[in-house]
């Protein structure tokens, strides 16, 4: 569709139909050492063995911090148990994380006692690493004994017992890097593992080799895997003692690397230096494959994080576009000393309810009234360069404000809360065609404990993550996260949502993307109204509340970056000051009903 066109039908966008389909023109070598496993010594101090005279009830408090020691089969943990039990327990059984435990006593003699441990549940570890959220209720009945005059636990029931403070303090949450479907990007696999440092390298090249999640794996590659093996580990001079332990680097011997084209080959060194580097592993990193250097520029000096740096959104992330803001139907621009509306189109009054910037500044995808009567579609979704002139690309009662990918490649939203679509722009041509997304996935699967997400639960709000991989998701109130899966048709997917937040008391009604790992949410009540937590649903943490007005309509983030909207202004989240609280400030000049727009 040509300039011309596009005009005409910017001029007739009120009371004219929209294009549902179509394109349109937009304007201008070392010795063999083994990979590991999960079970090796912990980072810290760790938890004590149990103190002599205890009294039952604190031993069994003490007990559940010492469960977060993994070494040797939770030895530590084991010394609170009876001879019988010590070797009866079964620890493989399941990880549940539980917070602020309570142990209830049932009976007590001079020689037994019975208790009742009570308490939230709030994850679950896999044998893997992977932290899964989890929102119900734990009871367990635990019997203890004298034993030479001290209390002991004689009968337990199968699996682990985390304090959550203990899990916290005993386990740290990595990134494990695998590429995005077309290669430009690392994309976190997380995993939670308590380990010694001079294990952690050999650790993270299992999980990397044993590959990503079966949830991710659709939309990921994975460069270190068969035909290519990780033959041997050691320190830069070929040490196999202490690898990742202070300086010195490490040296990664592999075979399978000779069909490597140049790309798989730097895309096989990112994966690796970014997780090891990501995990406090100090480099530089050497690689060798069937005997020769994996990249012969990079044979003496050794790869470093810089070098690959490009494939770190979260390293790259810019705020060169600047906050922007949707008032009275207009798109603005917000800069230290004043708001003035963007030129061109978007920045005079045409009903617009949302927007979308690509990363880059470039290109506005916008949510705009219709301007039509009932049973006439009361919005339409209109595309445009930043300055020039846009058209509309689709109709229908409501849209979820739309959400670019990074290359610009597209804008995706949510027609009338169950029709996913993507905006394609073609940078080659400008052309901008409407794609459907296969959303049926989402309703398939069963995530968590909380069973399947019911099939008419709308989706209110919806926004692609940097790496292109997966897009967070509010769905009937409560938040999760799927995997975008390219199809080979060109098409793709929304499969396997993964609650996040699952400890939310109100609805969530808006969700962004803090980092690559991180999001952050926005819920009814005013009640810690704005929140933080892990993709995986690990570490909920309550952002402050001060000065904030509820309730928070929006929110709008960017690793630099957070804005929400409460009932009263656009207010930013102050930097962190070590001398005092964090507190949120009103951008000044903005009034009510102002939407907060950051690319993305």
């Amino acid at each position: 569709m040509n300039r011309t066109r596009a005009a005409r039908l910017v001029g007739a966008l009120i009371g004219s139909a929209l294009l549902l389909a179509g394109c349109a023109n937009l304007p201008d070598s070392s010795a063999p050492q083994a990979l590991g496993t999960l079970d090796h010594q912990t980072t810290s101090s760790g938890p004590h063995p149990p103190v002599a005279g205890r009294d039952p009830d604190l031993l069994l408090h003490d007990f559940l911090e010492a469960t977060a020691d993994p070494t040797d089969h939770h030895k530590t943990a084991r010394q609170y148990l009876s001879t019988a039990a010590a070797q009866s327990w079964d620890d493989s059984a399941g990880t549940v994380v539980v917070d602020k435990p309570d142990t209830l006593r049932e009976s007590r003699s001079e020689s037994t006692a019975t208790y009742q441990i009570r308490a939230r549940k709030v994850g679950q570890l896999g044998a893997d690493g992977t932290y899964s959220p989890v929102d119900d209720l734990l009871e367990s009945r635990i019997e203890m004994t004298r034993v030479d005059g001290e209390w002991r636990i004689d009968n337990l029931p199968s699996g682990v017992v985390i304090d959550s403070n203990a899990f916290y303090k005993s386990y740290r949450r990595y990134a494990v890097n695998f590429g995005n479907s077309d290669g430009t990007a690392m994309v976190s696999d997380l995993r939670w593992l308590s380990t010694s440092k001079d294990q952690l390298t050999s650790i993270l090249m299992g999980l990397l080799s044993r590959g990503p999640q079966a949830p991710l794996a659709p939309a990921v590659r994975n460069t270190l895997a068969q035909p290519v093996t990780v033959r041997g580990i050691s320190k830069g001079n070929g040490d196999p003692s202490g690898v990742g332990v202070g300086a010195g680097g490490v040296r990664i011997d592999m075979t399978g690397t000779s069909g490597l084209d140049a790309h798989s080959r730097e895309l096989l060194a990112a994966q690796v230096v970014t997780t090891l580097s990501g995990a406090d592993v100090l480099g530089p990193f050497y690689f060798t494959g069937d005997g020769r250097p994996l990249d012969d520029k990079h044979a003496v000096s050794g790869w470093t994080a810089a070098d690959v740096s490009s494939y770190n959104l979260g390293a790259r992330t810019s705020d060169n576009v600047g906050l922007h803001v949707v008032r009275d139907g207009a798109l603005l621009k917000v800069s230290d000393n004043s708001v003035a509306p963007v030129p061109g189109y978007f920045g005079a009054p045409h009903g617009l309810q949302s927007v979308g910037l690509s990363e880059d500044g470039k290109l506005v995808a916008a949510v705009a009234d219709s301007g039509r009567g009932s049973p006439a579609p009361a919005q339409m979704l209109i595309i445009g360069s930043y300055d020039g002139t846009p058209f509309p690309v689709a109709q229908g009662n409501s849209f979820t404000r739309p959400s670019w990918t990074r290359d610009g490649g597209a804008a995706w939203t949510v027609v009338d809360g169950v029709r996913v679509i993507r905006a394609v722009h073609d940078q080659s041509s400008g052309n901008v065609s409407v794609q459907e997304v296969d959303s049926s996935g989402l309703y398939a699967a069963a995530p968590g404990e909380s069973g399947p997400i019911p099939a008419h639960a709308p989706i209110t709000d919806l926004r692609i993550s940097r790496t292109g991989a997966r897009a967070a998701m509010i769905i009937g109130g409560k938040v999760y996260v799927a995997t975008v899966v390219p199809k080979p048709d060109g098409k793709y997917a929304l499969t396997s949502p993964q609650p996040a937040a699952v400890s939310l008391s109100t609805s969530a009604v808006s969700v962004d993307w803090l980092d690559n790992n991180t999001l952050i949410v926005a819920r009814d009540g005013s009640v810690d109204p704005v929140q933080s937590v892990g993709i995986d649903g690990s570490q909920p943490t309550p952002f402050t509340s001060r000065n904030l007005t509820t309730p928070v309509r929006v929110v709008s983030a960017s690793p630099n970056a957070q804005y929400v909207a409460d009932s009263r202004a656009v207010m930013m989240l102050q930097p962190a000051d070590p001398n005092s609280e964090r507190f949120w400030r009103e951008v000044q000049g903005l009034g009510v009903n102002v939407i907060p727009v950051l690319p993305g």
